[in-house]
């Protein structure tokens, strides 16, 4: 009997350690990870529906000032580019509804911002820093990776990386 205890302790043990041990994170040439979640405006949104267009997705938070400084143009480039396909999906950082609604009428943000309650999605592409985005392809590789806030010319470069220009 101790034996058995033994066993399903270890195996309990086996798969908390999985369950905690950081994945890899994703990288550029690799398929973004699917992910779904809640627009402020409530309707939900899944990275895959956006499959056959290029995609940015930048994680954020309200706090972040570089994300403030850098959402304009994020912004500006979805006004122009949106009727081509291009997309969008702007990732707070598990904040609160309202908080986020105000930094959305304040920025004038049109394209979707999307609700991580505990931050599940930064967790799956392991975010270490705000803000981070992921410019990806039609065929939903990620082409580049770029953490910290991005100028004018980098935007534009990592843009027409994945067939945006």
């Amino acid at each position: 009997m101790v034996h058995k205890k033994i066993i399903i302790a270890l195996g309990l043990l086996i798969a908390l350690l999985a369950a905690c041990s950081p994945g890899v994170a994703p990288v550029r040439g690799a398929l973004a990870p699917d992910f779904e979640l809640q627009q402020i405006s409530g309707e939900t949104v899944r990275l895959s529906d956006y499959r056959g267009q290029p995609v940015l997705v930048n994680f954020w938070a309200t706090w972040c000032t570089p994300c403030l400084i850098e959402m304009p143009a994020i912004q500006e480039r979805f006004t122009r580019f949106a009727p081509e396909g291009f997309v969008v999906l702007a990732v707070d950082n598990d904040e609160p509804l309202d908080r986020v609604q105000d930094f959305v009428d304040e920025v004038g943000l049109t394209f979707p911002v999307l609700l991580d309650p505990g931050a599940v999605v930064q967790v799956q592409y392991q975010v270490r820093g705000y803000p981070s985005s992921y410019f990806i392809d039609p065929e939903g590789i990620i082409r580049v990776v770029h953490i910290g806030i991005l100028t004018d010319d980098q935007l534009d470069d990592y843009l027409s990386q994945i067939g945006v220009e």
